[in-house]
């Protein structure tokens, strides 16, 4: 068992909560039973378990041998202060895995003949871009593309908010002009939403090849997309307010594709 916080192991497992660290090992931490769970389910790849005892409750997917069967990979019990030290939540159930990063290069994606996705440009906050994957992956979307990103895939709290479905979503990232010059070669329409919009999401057709672009909390997208846009969408506001959160207006225009398709 793994007692010391001292421990090299520790010590590098605790520099993974910064990005430069993850993009140099290729890694990201992924925290809970449930999620590392589904990220094994979605075909994540892992590299460690860390597992504490003291915090961990039974183990019915049996998510410790799965691991332990992946070539390479190894399963560490840990005490529970270890695992307090490593751990990125205020009450750890005591699961945490480190995995390969999530995503592809864009021109590896392949999203199929009738595709549903999400661009997300420049999204700030990692509980946006979570909460966005969870929806994405609840409403069946063929992928998650982030634009100009601002939070990576493999932040743990993308991961944490995402519930794991960062690893069951196929995901990749570029600057916006390549994601634009991606989706026209796919004959995908750019539907970009916005409070200037000139239709609501109902008036649009979302039956075909389809690309719902959200932008920045603050600022929302840039003048690219709204020059490229095929449509622009507003969600109705009957509220003093003019927008909503970004994940919202995720949910609200891909759950009517959904409607519409289905």
């Amino acid at each position: 068992m793994l007692t010391s916080a001292a421990n090299p192991r520790v010590k590098a497992l605790v520099r993974l909560r910064k990005r430069s660290s993850r993009d140099d090992r290729g890694v990201t931490l992924v925290e809970g039973y449930d999620e590392v769970a589904l990220a094994l389910q979605g075909g994540g790849r892992p590299v460690e378990l860390f597992r504490a005892p003291e915090l961990a409750g039974a183990d019915p997917l049996e998510v410790a041998a799965r691991v332990s069967a992946v070539p390479g990979a190894t399963v560490t019990e840990v005490s529970r202060g270890v695992l307090e030290k490593i751990s990125y939540r205020e009450s750890p159930d005591g699961w945490l895995a480190v995995m390969e990063t999530p995503g592809c290069p864009l021109a590896e994606l392949d999203p199929g003949p009738q595709p549903l996705i999400l661009v997300c440009e420049s999204i700030e906050k990692p509980g946006n871009l979570g909460a966005m994957l969870r929806t994405a992956e609840a409403a069946g979307v063929s992928a998650v593309i982030s634009a100009a990103a601002v939070t990576d895939f493999g932040n743990p709290n993308v991961v944490r908010a995402s519930k794991g479905t960062v690893f069951t979503v196929p995901v990749a990232g570029d600057s916006s002009p390549a994601v634009l010059r991606w989706l026209r070669s796919r004959h995908a329409s750019v539907v970009v939403t916005t409070p200037a919009g000139t239709r609501s999401p109902a008036e649009v057709d979302l039956t075909g090849p389809t690309a719902v672009v959200i932008g920045s909390e603050s600022s929302g997208v840039t003048s690219l997309w709204h020059k490229e846009a095929d449509a622009t969408v507003r969600i109705p506001m009957y509220g003093h307010v003019n927008s909503l959160n970004a994940a919202a207006a995720a949910a609200v225009l891909l759950y009517e594709a959904n409607r519409q398709r289905h």
